[in-house]
């Protein structure tokens, strides 16, 4: 069972990431207050600390995990495109792994230079791992 080390959300599109200790998640609503909660293909994102951590120091920035704008952040897992169809456990929380999704375009109040650099970085770093 992966463990859980950190929940955020957005209540806008393009929104700042709040990070908060615990939040509920249902199939209706995803995590709760997330402007993308509704069900469809991205409802809850994931995110492996590892492979966060292996991509900030492969294009050598530190970036804090919320630059991903995922909803939950997890110990312990790599996640590849075999584990498409698989559920993945996180205490009472059992979640389908439906793909990758795609990293936001806009990585917070980033300056535009930078925003852009990291992203063609950390989309470089994706397609090096076998990632599309």
């Amino acid at each position: 069972m992966s463990k859980l080390l950190a929940i955020a959300y957005k209540t806008a599109k393009c929104g700042p990431m709040n990070e908060v200790l615990c939040a509920n998640v249902t199939q209706l609503c995803g995590v709760e207050n997330d402007v993308f909660g509704r069900p469809g293909k991205r409802q809850v994102t994931v995110l492996s600390k590892l492979q966060w951590q292996q991509a900030c120091h492969s294009i050598e920035v530190d970036l804090p995990w919320t630059t991903r704008r995922a909803n939950l952040l997890v110990d312990d897992l790599v996640f590849s495109s075999a584990d498409v169809g698989k559920h993945l456990q996180i205490g009472e929380l059992r979640l389908e792994i439906t793909g990758e999704t795609d990293p936001c375009k806009k990585n917070g109040n980033s300056p535009g230079r930078f925003r852009s650099r990291t992203h063609s970085r950390l989309a470089r770093w994706r397609n090096m791992q076998g990632i599309k």
